[in-house]
């Protein structure tokens, strides 16, 4: 089972960067690869088993349902109601936040588990990670003036 993965230190504490994020329908203010985000289930972005629809752009949309959302962890965790142009069968992804604590800075790790057919594993691997996990990471780098 592939596992892509991106992580990053970012120039402020987990608790910003944290506030920054949480929000699951709120991805669309601070991810450069997501044009829009709207509930269709669920009354906020806290709330367990709340879906999103994201748009990509073009015609490119994904549904996304909240598994888990803990504070004291400062982790996400959600699975896709609807992989849009993404081929796979099972999608599980978590962001956390943790804190470097030499610099107060803010360690953030993007991670997912899917399930999909070996020709195109390789492929996926790379968009999650690099795309997806990587340039978010970069977002909040760059957010943050680090």
């Amino acid at each position: 089972m592939p596992r892509p993965y991106a992580s990053g230190v970012v120039a402020a504490s987990a608790d910003e960067v944290w506030a920054r994020i949480r929000d699951f329908n709120g991805i669309a203010d601070w991810h450069p690869g997501i044009q829009s985000s709207e509930l269709t289930s669920g009354d906020s972005g806290a709330e367990v088993g709340a879906v999103r629809r994201l748009g990509l752009g073009g015609d490119a949309v994904v549904s996304e349902r909240l598994v888990q959302l803990d504070d004291d962890a400062r982790s996400c965790t959600y699975t896709f109601t609807d992989p849009g142009p993404f081929a796979v069968r099972r999608y599980v992804s978590t962001f956390r936040v943790a804190p470097v604590t030499d610099t107060g800075h803010a360690f953030v790790e993007w991670w997912a588990e899917y399930d999909a057919e070996a020709a195109d594993e390789a492929e996926l691997t790379k968009t999650y990670a690099r795309g997806v996990y990587g340039g978010g990471i970069r977002a909040l780098q760059e957010h943050f003036g680090g």
